[in-house]
């Protein structure tokens, strides 16, 4: 007779069934599982995986941007635009302390991604050509942000929910920036409709694989939802993104490059076919900037040693004083 696995069932030696269905109760009933509580190591390891890798998403995303500070057309979108940046390295560090609480420690997490063997998402391996991406990315990338971030604030893991709640928060001045600024060029000279369309021919589909795969294409979004952290699939949130933004971007008097866009019975927008192997090339590597993108934050990573030097010198001398 042969018994299920491990991988099977989700139970990891050392638990048992008994703890698993008493988790799951505490699921069912709605309550925030808190870092000093008993969880599954499935649980522990996604949460980990996932939570780290939105951390590394918001510390690459500053990059696209980051190289337009320099090149903003005034003072006042470069004083925006450095806000904006500002923001997403906040929001690197909540995240890096949400998974820090799950055990992680930020030398292995970054040690990860500068490998290359943690992944970030794909959407800020894109290159960044006009002034009008820095909006585009603002109201397209940072609106799919908000609706899968907005779904994560109900998770069932209380420090990366509580987390959510604040880079919404921010996240939605950034999304409002964006609009802001495609709507004005979009109604300006035709030399700043025909940048903002332009930016928008780009954008729009690296936009729509940000939301992820179909969920049967998806290995880990059957274990995400069973332990709510995942409270809708990836088809549900892209609906809820393309239903906010086409009447906005039809409005503004734009043109979505899907020539099989069209509305349904029950008003939802329906979009065309999405190349899914575009989404698994960039991730691999195998298209856009994922080197010159990791190449940058090694540079960063050395360039900084010397403050982590400084920091560390510093609290062990504190702690000499203590012992004496």
């Amino acid at each position: 007779m042969t018994h299920p696995t491990p991988a099977q069932t989700g139970i990891a030696p050392g638990e048992t069934a008994e703890q698993h269905a008493h988790f799951e109760a505490r699921i069912a009933r709605g309550e925030k599982i808190e870092a000093g509580d008993w969880m599954p190591a499935e649980y522990r390891r996604q949460l980990i995986r996932m939570i780290s890798q939105h951390a590394h998403s918001e510390v690459v995303g500053m990059l696209p941007e980051g190289e337009w500070i320099t090149r903003a057309p005034s003072l006042k979108r470069k004083t925006i635009l450095m806000a904006k940046v500002q923001d997403e390295a906040g929001h690197g560090q909540y995240l890096y302390h949400a998974a820090e609480t799950l055990g992680a420690t930020r030398e292995d997490m970054l040690q990860a991604l500068l490998s290359g063997k943690a992944k970030y998402s794909s959407i800020f391996n894109y290159p960044t050509h006009t002034w009008a991406d820095v909006g585009m990315i603002g109201w397209l990338v940072d609106g799919a942000a908000i609706k899968n971030q907005t779904m994560l604030a109900g998770c069932s893991y209380g420090p990366y929910s509580r987390a959510m709640v604040r880079i919404c928060s921010e996240e939605t001045f950034h999304h409002k920036q964006g609009k802001e600024m495609i709507v004005a060029y979009a109604q300006g000279t035709p030399e700043q409709r025909a940048m903002a369309q332009d930016a928008l021919n780009r954008w729009w589909w690296p936009a729509m694989m940000m939301l992820g795969p179909h969920d049967a294409d998806s290995p880990n979004s059957g274990v995400l939802s069973k332990w709510g952290i995942k409270l809708k699939s990836n088809d549900e949130v892209r609906q809820e993104f393309i239903n906010e933004h086409v009447p906005e971007l039809l409005e503004a008097g734009l043109t979505i490059p899907d020539p099989d866009l069209h509305q349904d019975e029950q008003g939802n927008w329906r979009h065309g076919p999405i190349h899914w192997d575009e989404f698994w090339a960039v991730i691999r590597g195998e298209q856009g900037l994922n080197r010159e993108r990791l190449g940058a934050r090694q540079a960063a990573h050395d360039d900084g040693a010397w403050v982590r030097d400084a920091l560390q010198a510093y609290t062990d001398r504190q702690r000499a004083v203590a012992a004496d």
